[in-house]
């Protein structure tokens, strides 16, 4: 697969078949994924590969916190700025609505986007996930670097065939993922992603976000 198609094929998959990923799978795709660039060959990231018993107990502990705390704890980082402004805002909203537009689930439907939302926390049903960590003392760059390293991970997975969910949505709910993946006091919980085989009946898979064209988000300058 060439790179354009991976790149071209890469879609956030919010409905997985329970078909089993080979580990060894999943460890070449981390290997090769190391060879991400980062400043000053820092690698600044740490990944716990949650499969099988250990995959479905992070999910009934997360399950268990939500019964006191439905949407967590307070993450450790901003998500998306406080005040986010203009044209990001809309960008946010729209996609959101064009989510949930694909399963026919209207505005004024919370509980049910709310039962859909928490999915999240099941890895949309795949059967691989992974939660990623960065030290704390890693500053802007290190987090580019980290970013670098998860678009690495979901392009070579387009490569087996398979697809991925990136997942802010871990991060509330890091209090229990420390406490039971044993995650050192100097690493903070970033995301989580699921990996596996795509559910292409799923409607919600049909959804394809919309990207700023060329003119809006580049500058050209030709001449000194």
């Amino acid at each position: 697969m060439k790179v354009s198609e991976a790149i071209a094929t890469r879609k956030t998959v919010r409905a997985f078949l329970s078909d089993p990923v080979p580990a060894e799978t999943i460890k070449d795709i981390l290997v090769r994924a190391a060879r991400a660039p980062s400043g000053g060959n820092l690698q600044p990231w740490r990944v716990y590969m949650l499969m099988g018993a250990a995959r479905d107990e992070l999910v009934r502990r997360v399950r268990a916190k939500r019964a006191e705390a439905p949407m967590g704890d307070m993450p450790e980082y901003h998500i998306y700025p406080p005040e986010l402004t203009e044209p990001y805002r809309t960008r946010r909203y729209r996609v959101g609505e064009m989510m949930y537009a694909t399963m026919g689930i209207p505005r004024e439907d919370k509980a049910t986007r709310l039962k859909f939302f928490a999915g999240n926390w099941e890895f949309f049903g795949a059967p691989v996930g992974l939660i990623f960590t960065i030290d704390r003392q890693m500053q802007q760059g290190q987090w580019a670097d980290l970013g670098m390293f998860l678009q690495s991970i979901m392009l070579l997975a387009r490569e087996h065939g398979l697809h991925t969910c990136p997942q802010e949505a871990w991060a509330p709910f890091h209090k229990v993922i420390r406490e039971y993946l044993s995650v050192p006091q100097n690493e903070m919980i970033f995301c989580g992603m699921g990996i596996g085989h795509a559910d292409e009946r799923a409607p919600v898979n049909s959804l394809e976000s919309e990207r700023a064209p060329f003119e809006e988000f580049v500058t050209l300058r030709e001449h000194a």
